[in-house]
């Protein structure tokens, strides 16, 4: 009886925290949008901007105000050394998501990004010459069938936004692969991540922010009929891919990677549905169905690697599949693939 109890608590924990790690993401990248289209703040460069810095003061909020979080320590070299080349793609790969928010719907761009697992797997095969086992490759194939029928009927394509949303999933698999090798011998949890990479992609990102759209955002100010409520909903947006973060770390450490990468295919088909509920972008059946079978893709994929880690090698010394990661704590190795959007 006690058994059934702690497995029933269990069970609770993993559903709540899955929910709210739906809540904070789908609520950013609607608010996203929305400062978009919505309040007719074209300017991406400084929404990243005023992302990264609530990120890096709810990091520091958090690890050293209320020790909520012990803080791992990094020497200082290798923070130049390490973490602030990871900042910067991390920096590019936050400002390709919100620069394609601005010019496609949500429900394109979740599904471009959805291309990642097959821009990882082609960048560790050309650059780093790993060798695949032939059932991720062929995992591949509906992930990629999926997003060409999705951009050929996309009834909403905007050429800037498609390639923003294409070579964000780049950078996210150039993010992930680098943090295996940078950040060798440190475990990072998404908050650490956050207090170490925000400061350093606010501190990149500010003077390219104010050069180029600063003259902008004054006019905007200077029109715009409710300046200071709409600057509360851009701070606001700031605040939740903070929460974004934190609600990253506490779902890593109540669910199973299987449940992690399901609930996260999952995520991206809700927040499809209420962006079409809030905005009302057109979508045909046939783009419908090609995001389906992209999401169904990833889900495959994620069980394939799954499988294909449990495998020993069939012959001594044959390179192995990377393995997916088993442990709570690998599924964060800097910044999750779904993160891509948000902090």
């Amino acid at each position: 009886m006690e058994e059934s109890r702690v497995c029933q608590g269990s069970l609770i924990r993993s559903l709540l925290s899955i929910l709210q790690w739906w809540a904070f993401n789908v609520t950013v990248i609607i608010m996203n949008k929305w400062i978009f289209q919505k309040l007719d703040f074209k300017f991406p460069l400084t929404v990243s901007c005023v992302h990264f810095i609530c990120s890096a003061m709810g990091g520091h909020v958090v690890i050293k105000v209320l020790k909520l979080k012990p803080l791992i320590t990094v020497d200082p070299e290798d923070r130049w050394r390490r973490i602030f080349p990871m900042s910067f793609v991390f920096c590019i790969n936050i400002v390709l998501g919100n620069v394609s928010l601005r010019y496609i719907p949500v429900s394109f761009m979740q599904t471009i990004k959805s291309f990642t697992p097959a821009t990882t797997v082609v960048l560790q095969w050309l650059v780093w010459r790993k060798q695949f086992d032939w059932r991720i490759w062929a995992s591949l194939v509906p992930i990629v069938g999926g997003i060409l029928l999705t951009s050929i009927t996309e009834l909403s394509f905007n050429m800037l936004g498609f390639f923003a949303a294409l070579f964000g999933c780049f950078a996210t698999s150039t993010k992930t692969i680098l943090a295996e090798s940078l950040l060798h011998g440190y475990k990072f949890d998404s908050i650490n991540t956050v207090y170490y990479m925000a400061p350093f992609a606010t501190m990149i990102m500010a003077i390219p922010a104010i050069l180029v759209e600063g003259n902008g955002v004054i006019d905007w100010l200077n029109t715009h009929p409710y300046p200071w409520s709409a600057l509360t909903i851009i701070l606001g947006s700031g605040v939740m891919a903070f929460c974004l973060n934190f609600s990253i770390f506490y779902v890593i450490h109540s669910t199973t990677a299987v449940t992690f990468n399901v609930a996260g295919n999952l995520k991206v088909a809700v927040a499809v549905l209420v962006s079409w509920l809030i905005f009302k972008n057109p979508i045909s059946a046939s783009n419908a169905f090609g995001c389906a079978v992209t999401l169904v893709g990833c889900t495959f994929y994620g069980y394939v690697r799954q499988l294909l880690s449990q495998q020993p090698p069939t012959v001594p010394g044959t390179p192995r599949t990377p393995r997916t990661p088993m442990s709570k704590m690998e599924l964060l190795p800097l910044v999750n693939d779904k993160l891509d959007d948000k902090v």
